[in-house]
């Protein structure tokens, strides 16, 4: 049981880190995509305001 421990405790820190950085970079993620939505329906608002087409891509 005392290996077990060692195992346990030794893989500790890297797996918290790991999932550290997952819970950043998903925030990061999310906060660009809900940037993005915010800006295109604000540009969107704007053209239809000024009377334009949306953009050809």
């Amino acid at each position: 049981m005392d290996f077990f421990w060692g195992a346990f405790f030794s893989i500790l820190p890297t797996v918290a880190l790991g999932l550290i950085f997952w819970v950043i970079m998903r925030s990061i993620i999310r906060a660009d995509r809900t940037e993005r939505k915010v800006y295109a329906e604000i540009e969107a608002e704007e053209r239809a305001r000024l009377g334009l087409e949306k953009p050809t891509t």
